[in-house]
């Protein structure tokens, strides 16, 4: 295939008129971002982000409601992970194709596959939410592997932060609505009124990825390659390139040894002495931390750079987990707020430093790969961390937890020397 590359200033074709676009250029980068292209495409993914934000923990209470079983219903939690193993594919997919038009596939899939729902009534009819929260979760990687690709196009380097900062705030907005929403909706009604949200979720998606134009580039073969080759290459990528390789491995370690909290969270809320129900108060309030995060990091990576506010970040979420090991309720609190800004800014940070170190045909598969790298390691992690609550004092593992992350932190301050070094950019 041949390669088309984009205008540098996105796609200014779709918006038509060059003196807006050259006008754009200058001044603050988030202007970029008023584009009747971008705004669009925020359109489409906000509806593709409730369709399938809106029934990821209510499968599971489904099923458990159901069967009676709350082993099944950890079943399903699972089956909400595993296309992840897929994540490679359908990254090299995504840069063999148009990332927008797998897009509009990608959600009339996503759709059908949550029409038999309305059919189950009977806990032996359980294998149709299996069935159906497979195909539900993929298209939540599909997503994944496609928006940082169409973003490289769209956009220029300097706008990919403020981007990544706009849609981590409504991220963070559908994290704390919707859960309130779909409980208090399942309670009252049942299910159904939720599928069909989704569905029409994924509807107006897939309509919205129809109707807009973006100049996308082109996939372009390497001499020789095999498909094994080309399908990791997201990976070579990701971690051979410098300083995105050395962040990818802090982030490994950061975002895997968090699966230790997150499997002793239940006895952290009986050793503060609250009730198990403060879990969903919290949850809150890191995700309003976390909007405030999206709205701030942009700024701060202008000012200080990628890496550092990566660093800073990942030292701000591991001082948050102190608090965790010792009685201490309001600092506990505090904590949590401070955690969900931590998390929140570095990944905003470590997904703009990989969009502008990777290549438009290798968006897709980078990625994808860095969806498994971070997401895969904390699965295992906190499955680890449920059987060792067995032996050992959860204190003890928060303290690991803690110590980890603050150690991954400071190590993580090192890399702007080692950007400055490579020939980083920054955004300004």
């Amino acid at each position: 295939m041949t390669t088309t590359e984009p205008p540098a200033s996105g796609d200014a074709t779709a918006q038509g008129d060059p003196s807006a676009v050259g006008q754009l250029m200058q001044g603050d980068p988030a202007q970029h971002l008023r584009t009747p292209v971008f705004r669009t495409l925020v359109v489409g993914w906000t509806l593709a982000n409730v369709a399938d934000s809106l029934l990821t923990l209510l499968m599971a209470v489904w099923v458990a409601d159901l069967t009676g079983s709350a082993a099944l219903g950890g079943v399903t939690f699972a089956l909400l992970g595993l296309p992840a193993l897929a994540s490679p594919f359908l990254g090299h997919l995504a840069d063999r194709v148009s990332r927008r038009r797998m897009l509009v596939f990608a959600y009339v899939v996503g759709a059908l596959g949550l029409v038999p729902l309305f059919w189950v009534t009977r806990p032996d009819q359980v294998w149709v939410i299996f069935a159906s929260t497979l195909v539900y979760s993929a298209v939540a990687y599909v997503t994944g592997a496609c928006q940082s690709g169409i973003l490289k196009d769209l956009l220029p380097d300097e706008a990919l932060g403020h981007a990544n900062g706009r849609l981590s705030m409504i991220d963070q907005v559908f994290r704390v609505a919707l859960p309130i929403f779909g409980a208090a909706v399942y309670a009252l009604v049942g299910v159904v009124p939720l599928v069909v949200a989704a569905i029409a979720g994924f509807v107006g998606a897939a309509v919205v990825f129809c109707l807009v134009r973006v100049t996308e580039s082109r996939f372009e073969d390497e001499p020789g390659e095999s498909y094994l080759a080309a399908t990791t290459a997201g990976f070579r990528h990701l971690f051979g390139t410098q300083p995105l390789g050395r962040m990818t491995w802090n982030a490994v370690i950061v975002f895997a040894s968090v699966g230790l909290v997150n499997a002793v969270v239940f006895a952290v809320l009986d050793g503060l002495g609250v009730p198990a129900a403060w879990l969903g108060p919290l949850t809150v309030l890191q995700g309003v931390a976390g909007f405030v995060a999206g709205a701030v990091t942009p700024r701060l990576m202008a000012r200080f750079g990628r890496p550092r506010v990566y660093a800073v970040g990942i030292l701000a979420s591991g001082v948050a987990l102190v608090p965790l090991m010792f009685s201490w309720v309001i600092p506990a609190v505090a904590g949590q707020a401070l955690l969900g800004f931590g998390v929140t800014a570095a990944i905003i940070a470590w997904v703009t430093e990989r969009q502008v170190r990777t290549p438009e045909r290798l968006q897709g598969r980078v990625a994808a790969a860095g969806h498994l790298v971070n997401n895969l390691p904390g699965t295992v992690v906190t499955a680890i961390g449920a059987g060792l609550l067995a032996f050992v004092d959860y204190r003890v593992l928060v303290l690991a937890n803690a110590v980890v992350v603050i150690g991954a932190g400071l190590v993580a301050l090192r890399l702007r020397g080692a950007a400055a070094g490579a020939g980083a950019d920054r955004d300004r």
